[in-house]
């Protein structure tokens, strides 16, 4: 299987997050895609395919936020990342902002997706991984991997979050679409919800998503990813929720995915695309469900049996001495 992976996209390294209540360091470091590129090996670099297929989902002054926001926030005399502060939680509409702690509550939901002047050119080149993977596919191999970081699946059109910044397997599913491709389905299995990729499709039915992941109830984003909500106008009932309790092991696990693949097959993609998150390991730290490394290969391959043609881009996982082995798992049931 063909991997894809460029060193850009390691040049993305806040210090800090807030979390919890308190700053810790930033759990989505450079060290994440260093192990799994050493584990991986074979890695080839992407071609740049421009930013086309990124503003076929993105909006321009979205991007232009990105590109610009760590100059703004260095010219008002702020130390360290770009970080909100305020939100607009009620009444959320265009607004004219040049405050650049008005533009961060804008253009974000969390205050653990810092920006540095780095950040566009790595998620720039995560996307291109995927673009990447989406071409092989397209060029007729049966599945393709991008080792997607930052990862994307929380990033919506206009907004940022849970360390994600442009959204990878929205960028690849649209460009398949625009490529040709009639319908295209999204198989999420990352710990968390990805609700940014949810809305993006949320009222569209030419694009299937079906999340496993761990109950908002419990966990992060919580707002987003509950089973009431499959989708509105042209996309009802072309978004599927499975919500799991934490504890959760291969049994339960497995099952859910499965139901998750039977509702895709009713929906018959020309393409899947998977949102792969390792921190569904059994020892990440901070995750909560029980998946185990050899888990990962047989879940892989119950997909890889209903034969469709499949990009797979790497989401979430920060056990970092772990993901290695995790991924090479997963990749193997292809």
């Amino acid at each position: 299987m063909r991997r894809f992976f460029s060193p850009n996209q390691l040049a993305h390294a806040p210090l800090q997050e807030l979390h919890n209540g308190g700053f810790t360091a930033y759990a989505e470091s450079p060290a994440r895609g260093e192990a799994m590129a050493t584990a991986l090996g074979g890695l080839e670099e992407p071609d740049d395919r421009g930013d086309a297929a990124i503003r076929a989902v993105h909006g321009a002054d979205y991007l232009d936020f990105l590109q610009t926001a760590p100059a703004k926030w260095a010219a008002a005399g702020r130390p360290g990342d770009v970080m909100g502060y305020v939100w607009p939680v009620v009444g959320r509409r265009p607004l004219t902002l040049n405050r650049i702690d008005a533009l961060v509550g804008q253009y974000s939901f969390d205050a653990s997706t810092p920006l540095t002047a780095d950040t566009y050119q790595s998620a720039y080149w995560s996307t291109q991984s995927a673009l990447a993977a989406l071409a092989a596919v397209q060029g007729g191999d049966r599945a393709a991997f991008a080792l997607c970081r930052p990862p994307g699946h929380h990033a919506g059109a206009d907004y940022l979050g849970g360390y994600c910044y442009l959204n990878s397997a929205a960028i690849t599913a649209q460009a398949a679409r625009d490529g040709g491709a009639g319908r295209v389905a999204i198989l999420d299995i990352d710990y968390h919800h990805g609700n940014g990729t949810q809305d993006i499709f949320y009222d569209r039915g030419d694009v299937f998503y079906a999340s496993l992941h761990a109950d908002p109830a419990t966990d992060y984003p919580f707002y987003w990813g509950h089973a009431d909500e499959r989708g509105d106008g042209d996309g009802l009932a072309a978004n599927l929720n499975l919500p799991l309790p934490q504890g959760t092991t291969m049994a339960g696990f497995r099952v859910a995915q499965t139901t998750a693949l039977d509702a895709i097959a009713s929906f018959a993609p020309d393409l899947l695309v998977v949102s792969f998150g390792a921190d569904t390991w059994e020892g990440d730290p901070i995750s909560h469900l029980k998946l185990a490394t050899a888990d990962y290969a047989v879940l892989a391959a119950d997909i890889a049996a209903r034969g469709w043609p499949t990009v797979i881009l790497m989401e979430g996982g920060y056990a970092v001495d772990a993901l290695g082995n995790n991924v090479i798992s997963f990749l193997s049931g292809f």
